[in-house]
């Protein structure tokens, strides 16, 4: 018995030096390549910052990062790479745009050794593991609306006393909103989701560009209430808005990747990135700034997070994709 438990201790040893032994080949060869990488994303510029300057301290290695919507960043990428140009390492985004990416041939499939600490049921065959989770919820600003005033539930957000005050992504555009609504019937009974899709445009709601500038709107003020992701209602927070959400028990939300680009110029850049990216030091870099992390046991320092189930929204393909957006586009024109 002895015998066998140091051939396991052994083994797991191998493995795990193996595993430290690729990666600083991988940086190496980086290092030769230019020392850099390039990445798009729709993760928010300041979180995305930390986890570039651990990054470039432990392998050192330059990081440039390019933020927008998950529908722009996209749309970047598509039109170089369809170009013969593409700019892009890595991709960092939401299921949908990289469901429509990966079948106009634009993602590498990168099997990171860092990828062996994820259960393989959260391992997509195509994008690697989930990192991150976007959960979609409801944000308040308490200087305007009173804990006790504010919405009890997503379907308490077509009340009437709420018209004019709330701001949402525009579900024209924006992909993570075009699937939350699509998905509304995983959290509500199927017979009501028509009606409160209609009902939330008829309030005449503010449509923005994404879920950031949503919840800017509620943390300057502007705006009482958002549809946006919850841990906004934390990092604003630490800027000193009295943001706060609506506790529900159940949430929709995207599973999030980082992908390696099928034509990245700095290919061994990209999989070093990719490969601290979704290891250890890099999810709590990212719980700590508010972040629905892939990892158990590390939560966002976001009151109630623990409680929160993550309902996965539904991936679209392209075509079902284009068809929601239709259909939203002539419900939130009325």
């Amino acid at each position: 018995m002895k015998l066998i438990r140091w051939m396991i201790v052994l083994g797991a040893f191998s493995a795990q030096n193996y595993v430290f032994a690729q990666d600083a080949k991988i940086v190496e060869a980086a290092k030769k390549e230019g020392r850099k990488v390039v990445i798009y994303g729709s993760l928010e510029t300041p979180v995305v910052e930390g986890v570039i300057q651990a990054f470039r301290k432990k392998t050192g290695i330059t990081a440039e990062y390019w933020r927008a919507s998950a529908m722009s960043v996209m749309n970047r990428a598509m039109t170089e790479y369809r170009a013969g140009k593409p700019g892009y390492d890595v991709v960092l985004n939401n299921s949908d745009p990289l469901v429509i990416m990966a079948n106009d041939g634009m993602l590498a499939q990168y099997d990171s050794p860092t990828a062996k600490k994820y259960p393989k049921d959260q391992i997509d065959p195509r994008f690697g593991p989930i990192t991150r989770y976007g959960i979609v919820g409801v944000v308040y600003h308490r200087g305007l609306v009173k804990p006790e005033d504010a919405p009890k539930s997503i379907e308490d957000l077509v009340n009437p006393k709420y018209k004019g005050m709330l701001v949402m992504a525009d579900p024209t555009l924006h992909v993570t909103t075009i699937q939350w609504l699509s998905s509304l019937h995983k959290i509500m009974a199927k017979e009501r989701v028509d009606k409160f899709i209609r009902d939330l445009a008829a309030m005449k709601p503010t449509l923005v560009e994404s879920m950031l500038p949503a919840s800017e709107r509620v943390a300057t003020g502007e705006i009482p209430i958002a549809l946006t992701f919850v841990k906004f209602a934390y990092s604003a927070a630490q800027s000193g808005a009295p943001l706060d959400y609506v506790r529900v028990d159940r949430m929709l939300g995207d599973s999030h990747f980082v992908v390696l680009g099928n034509k990245a110029p700095h290919p061994n850049g990209g999989k070093a990135f990719v490969d601290f990216y979704i290891d250890d030091e890099s999810m709590k870099i990212l719980a700590q700034s508010g972040e629905f992390v892939n990892r158990k046991g590390i939560y966002p320092p976001l009151p109630g997070a623990e409680k929160i189930q993550y309902v996965q929204m539904e991936v679209l393909e392209a075509k079902a994709f284009e068809d929601k957006k239709k259909e939203f586009g002539k419900i939130f024109s009325k």
